[in-house]
């Protein structure tokens, strides 16, 4: 199958079609082209450490900031400022756990992660950024510092590609993990469902924070998880306890989603009172769109940065 022939102009991909491409970095590549197919419809702004700007050509503009990448993927003349030229040092921190195996789609929410994180670690080593990868599930799994050379984003890929196992998902353990191995700021990214007490949690992503890291969490559910469209009674099972329980969809539907609804928008404050980016993904949705997501968040730290740095007297930020 040419990754070409999935992209129809302009359309997002199918992730049921994605998915069915069994190669995880071929995945990753073909969503980075249909957003590269895409990138004409709409201003389009990247990132450095600090922030990066693309804009489309207008007759006047200094050539030598022409992106002939961009124009190559886009037909499309953009012109790329930069305010730090620093390349961007990127760490994946992927849930791997057991509650992540569930999946009503044809595939799991470890699948869906698993080829965001390739997508997002392709894209980025075609921007010449380094990335790493830290999977977990009940401990951490595996470890890849940040890099830029060859080799490295196929070892990345093959790392991803490992089965998601263990027991009870961890949150705390693998973000102090990451604090204590990644000194030079830069961004973390967060992909899990997050189906886990967050009390504990917010020290962790503080510790980060702190440390001047920049955080993007992409919250991974499935889209039986967000609506329970169960109709008959039937035996579920907790995929990380092995409890199960026999229940009437119907009548605990509207306190689970409730509850369900309860919990991530704890998770979304939480983030907002650290100054992280929170996105919710039903694992049906097109993976062009976290893409997307990751950049509008990207180019809004951006914005609240050169903000900062023209204050009246030359103040930093408040």
């Amino acid at each position: 199958m040419r990754a070409s022939s999935l992209h129809a102009p302009g359309s997002l991909i199918d992730p049921k079609v994605l998915m069915s491409i069994r190669n995880l970095e071929l995945r990753a590549r073909v969503v980075v082209e249909g957003f590269w197919t895409g990138l004409h419809r709409s201003p389009y702004h990247g990132f450095s450490v600090e922030f990066t700007e693309y804009r489309q050509y207008t007759p006047g503009d200094d050539l030598r900031y022409l992106d002939w990448r961009v124009f190559a993927r886009s037909d499309r003349y953009f012109l790329k400022r930069f305010e730090d030229e620093t390349n961007l040092r990127c760490h994946l921190v992927a849930d791997q756990s057991r509650s992540m195996t569930f999946g009503s789609t044809g595939y799991t929410k470890a699948d869906y992660a698993a080829t965001l994180a390739a997508t997002l670690a392709y894209f980025l080593h075609q921007q010449g950024d380094a990335v790493g990868l830290l999977t977990f599930a009940d401990r951490v799994r595996d470890y890849l510092p940040a890099r830029h050379r060859f080799g490295h984003l196929r070892r990345l890929m093959l790392t991803l590609e490992q089965p998601a196992g263990g027991q009870a998902t961890d949150l705390v353990a693998p973000l102090e993990r990451v604090a204590e191995l990644v000194r030079k700021r830069g961004l973390i990214m967060v992909l899990s469902d997050f189906l886990a007490p967050l009390d504990r949690l917010e020290s962790a992503l503080l510790q980060l924070a702190a440390s001047g890291h920049d955080l993007v969490v992409f919250q991974i559910l499935d889209p039986a998880e967000l609506a329970l469209p169960f109709r008959e009674p039937a035996r579920f099972e907790d995929l990380e306890s092995g409890r199960s329980l026999m229940l009437d969809p119907g009548s605990v539907r509207a306190d689970y989603l409730r509850q369900l609804e309860a919990h991530c928008e704890g998770l979304r404050q939480l983030c907002q009172r650290l100054g992280a980016s929170c996105a919710r993904l039903a694992t049906d949705q097109p993976l062009e769109l976290a893409l997307f997501e990751f950049l509008r968040a990207r180019a809004a730290r951006g914005r609240r940065v050169r903000r900062a740095t023209r204050l009246p007297g030359g103040g930093g930020s408040a």
